[in-house]
């Protein structure tokens, strides 16, 4: 069976690749790829889209015209053992797609991981002197060369996540914390 669905998924990829020589058949060539890509086993849930919908593997065109077991063993219930079939399959897809949210869960936790070695956290502590970055969006980036920063803020207090609560020099308490990666500590 597996055969078949590697067999089936190296055409796709031949069909993908003749349609970027030749992309004026693109449309036609479109329901192949999506077959492709839903009978594909994906990283982060380890399943197949098709699987987590159905609750069941693809039926790919080849397995219509030359039947395999399992279309063979299908064809030959009769109804009521179909639909008694069908519904134990319907009743393992929610056990199919909660395995599927685990192993993303557990996929997002490990590419994290893996980001965060990297990053270095930025320690603020209450008395510092720090700056705000400027998006593009607000109102003092209009021109092109305006400053990146602004102000200079003092942290009143760091939360446990290190997100800083700023105060301005006049003594007004900002209501809510912001971001640590928005700030920048300012040497004078």
């Amino acid at each position: 069976m597996n055969g078949v669905v590697e067999a089936a998924n190296k055409n796709i990829k031949k069909i993908l690749r003749k349609m970027v020589e030749n992309h004026k058949q693109w449309h036609e060539k479109l329901p192949f790829s999506l077959l492709g890509y839903h009978t594909t086993v994906h990283t982060l849930t380890e399943a197949t889209p098709y699987m987590l919908v159905y609750g069941t593997k693809a039926v790919i065109p080849t397995e219509v015209e030359i039947p395999s077991l399992r279309i063979i063993q299908e064809a030959e219930l009769s109804d009521a053992e179909w639909i008694r079939s069908r519904l134990n399959n319907f009743a393992l897809i929610d056990g199919k797609r909660m395995n599927a949210v685990c192993h993303g869960q557990l996929y997002q936790s490990k590419i994290s991981r893996a980001f965060n070695k990297r990053v270095k956290p930025i320690q603020f502590a209450p008395g510092q002197l720090v700056l705000k970055k400027i998006f593009p969006y607000q109102d003092e980036a209009k021109r092109k060369f305006s400053p990146n920063w602004k102000g200079l803020y003092m942290v009143h207090m760091v939360l446990t996540r290190g997100a800083p609560i700023l105060v301005e020099m006049d003594g007004e308490i900002w209501p809510k914390p912001i971001n640590s990666d928005i700030v920048k500590r300012y040497y004078a």
